[in-house]
């Protein structure tokens, strides 16, 4: 069975929904502490020297970093969670999923930790960040037309919007600002399938899943 190192809340929580969406079981380790020195540092330390979450050991013990990446090795086992092959849509998606981690993740890391890449200025780093980011979700909700990201089919990046929605600046901001992306992320919500893994990464309640 897979193994994936996480903490609920967290970037792994894409990984989970897409999992999920993709039913593929997994075992799955809280690594809750993991960016500070201690003993969950050292348990990712010793599979993923780059300490990031989410880290995934594969079913041949060998490990699989990056959500994009993780996002294409479950394409090759479900590839109807994509667009397919050929159309525009496929297109949009393989860029959008690059664009976010590449344009978008990179404002987390820096805003969370400011004081690591700004010593001299961290507030000012972290407020820059922030400001940013809303710009760049502003753009993506642009590009999108719904019910779902790619259209009328659920892929993997709606896993992204509705983990991503739960994350600064919070669902008010994106209901307010990115009506698309909010939307999308209500959808993926109402889905029953999912609605266990999204409780247990507090995207909605129990009650709410109930």
């Amino acid at each position: 069975m897979l193994t994936l190192y996480g903490v609920p809340g967290w970037g792994s929580a894409i990984s989970e929904v897409m999992l999920t969406m993709a039913e593929m079981p997994y075992h799955f380790v809280n690594v809750n502490g993991f960016d500070n020195p201690g003993p969950q540092h050292d348990v990712l330390a010793q599979i993923n020297p780059l300490c990031q979450v989410p880290t995934l050991r594969l079913d041949d013990g060998s490990v699989m970093t990056e959500s994009a990446a993780i996002a294409l090795m479950i394409l090759d086992h479900r590839p109807e969670l994509a667009p397919p092959i050929g159309s525009a849509q496929r297109t949009l998606f393989q860029r959008l999923l690059v664009w976010l981690v590449a344009n978008v993740y990179p404002t987390f890391t820096y805003a969370d930790y400011p004081e690591r890449f700004a010593p001299g200025a961290p507030e000012q780093l972290q407020n820059s960040c922030i400001a940013y980011r809303k710009t760049l979700y502003q753009w993506l909700d642009g590009q999108l037309v719904g019910p779902y990201a790619m259209g009328d089919n659920v892929t993997l990046m709606d896993a992204y919007i509705v983990v991503m929605r739960t994350w600064g600046p919070r669902a008010a901001w994106f209901a307010e600002n990115c009506p698309r992306l909010s939307a999308i992320a209500d959808h993926i919500e109402k889905r029953e399938a999912l609605h266990h893994v999204l409780s247990e990464n507090d995207i909605i309640t129990a009650q709410n899943a109930n």
